[in-house]
């Protein structure tokens, strides 16, 4: 009983992060199309994915034993669910660098459009950053 729900465990597992991979893939093309919204979506399936990967594996670890490990389905499965961990973790790290791209684009995109619009009044703050300068000492009359 406790092999046969071992490779049920692993076989939702297996399944669960195929979905993951398929959402991080998506997430991807959403990143690059920069939809805010559609983007949320796919961060909130992520999160309802990845607690119920912790789920499995914390049953999973109380499923495992030696004996288990030995059989060949067993070591299959365990083999495949690490190659799905590892392209899932290669995809979450290439999404992270077109996040951080992304960023970068958008700061260096504020920064020529603060240049262009206030050339002369241009100035810089502790951090090195361009901000607008003051509009001047305004007079009351």
């Amino acid at each position: 009983m406790t092999n046969a729900a071992l490779l049920t465990k692993l076989t939702q597992q297996k399944t669960a992060l195929e979905t993951l991979r398929d959402a991080l893939e998506s997430e991807l093309s959403l990143i690059s199309a920069r939809t805010p919204d559609a983007l949320v979506q796919v961060v909130e399936q992520k999160q309802l994915l990845l607690d119920n990967i912790a789920a499995n594996d914390k049953d999973i670890s109380h499923l495992y034993t030696d004996d288990a490990a030995q059989q060949s389905d067993v070591q299959q499965l365990i083999a495949d669910v690490r190659k799905l961990v590892e392209e899932c973790q290669y995809r979450s790290d290439i999404n992270s660098k077109a996040v951080e791209q992304g960023q970068l684009r958008l700061t260096h995109l504020r920064n020529l459009i603060i240049e262009s619009r206030h050339k002369e009044s241009l100035t810089y703050d502790r951090t090195g950053k361009t901000t607008p300068g003051g509009k001047g000492r305004g007079y009351a009359v």
